[in-house]
């Protein structure tokens, strides 16, 4: 369909995202519900991938499959399937599968598959006129209150705040996706698309893995009151946040073949989820709300001092190495112990 805006969709996805992370403002201030917070980031990241593919109107194998039947089949029908998966917060894998059938007739589906609070299950398809089918388990309810909303329930400002850096990370975040659906250019395969694609493999099996174990772990009564330290979590204090930040990286070297001139600020992206997740959102939060309630307890001391905070490592090796090298090359930074107790700090 070619240009809105303008050539690269950046305004449109803009007004888009700031109008539905609006939306979702105005209903948690009026209802005080903040557990659709996760559910406006992931299905945003879904709109705006789905509106520049369709809005663009070319398929390339960049957004295509890998696995189509056969290279004839493939320039003799211009697109079988597109998969395009996006996290949230490490809380939950999007796919979103595209069939382009005749031109009178295309079946779009969208599958969000909530790893973490369940399953959400979106079916749209598109016969000649739009008809749709909508089906949510009962995902929601499963994690309890939003954490990050402790603070800012009855403080509208604050609210505001975040749902404003939310519009702004959704947006930054989607800009390698947004790019490469709003490029014409096809190189051919490249290096540099296989590490992307392995990186994005990696990453989101890792974080679907660690949500599921911690949710089947949440769920167990026996382990109530407790921090979770089985399976990627005896490696990493937050493998979810690995996945998500391995696999966003690999989106973007991916789209590397596709890149020209200012289009490589398009690094932002990944770079401001990194960031956030470092710095400001996302294991310093978490790691605050741990060391508040478990930091008098001698073995979650131990496990914080033997396990990694983010790249996952054997704790028999990341328990040896000394301090520097951990705060240099594995992230292990002063904030994320300013909470604990002075005798539990090593």
């Amino acid at each position: 369909m070619g240009t809105v805006l303008d050539s690269h969709f950046l305004a449109l996805t803009a007004i888009v995202t700031v109008g539905y992370q609006f939306l979702f403002f105005v209903i948690t201030a009026l209802l005080k519900f903040d557990k659709v917070t996760d559910f406006a980031g992931s299905t945003n990241f879904v709109i705006l991938a789905v509106l520049t593919l369709v809005l663009k109107g070319t398929w390339h194998f960049r957004q295509d499959d890998s696995t189509l039947p056969s290279s004839k089949q493939k320039s003799e029908e211009k697109a079988d399937l597109l998969d395009i998966n996006i996290s949230y917060f490490g809380k939950k894998t999007v796919a979103v599968p595209l069939t382009n059938g005749s031109s009178s007739e295309r079946v779009y589906m969208v599958q969000l598959d909530y790893l973490a609070f369940g399953s959400f299950d979106l079916a749209c398809s598109t016969m000649g006129s739009s008809t749709g089918s909508f089906s949510v388990d009962e995902w929601i309810l499963q994690w309890g209150e939003d954490r990050r909303f402790d603070e800012m329930r009855s403080n509208l400002g604050k609210l505001a705040v975040f749902w404003t850096f939310q519009a702004v990370w959704v947006w930054t975040v989607s800009l390698p996706v947004t790019i490469v659906n709003a490029s014409g250019r096809n190189p051919s395969l490249q290096v540099a698309d296989i590490i992307g694609w392995i990186m994005w493999s990696v990453g989101i099996s890792v974080e679907a893995l660690a949500d599921q174990q911690k949710l089947s772990f949440k769920n167990s009564p026996q382990n109530r009151g407790k921090w979770c330290n089985i399976g990627l979590w005896k490696y990493t204090r937050h493998p979810n946040y690995f996945g998500e930040i391995l696999l966003w990286w690999g989106i973007f070297v991916a789209s590397i073949p596709v890149l020209e001139g200012a289009e490589w600020l398009v690094i932002l992206g990944p770079i401001f989820l990194t960031v956030l997740l470092l710095f400001v959102s996302g294991i310093p939060l978490l790691e605050e709300s741990a060391d508040k309630k478990f930091g008098n307890a001698a073995e979650y001391r131990h496990y914080k001092s033997i396990t990694s905070p983010l790249v996952p490592l054997p704790p028999v090796v990341y328990g040896s190495l000394p301090s520097w090298f951990k705060t240099t090359f594995l992230f292990e930074f002063p904030l994320y112990s300013r909470n604990l107790p002075q005798e539990g700090v090593n």
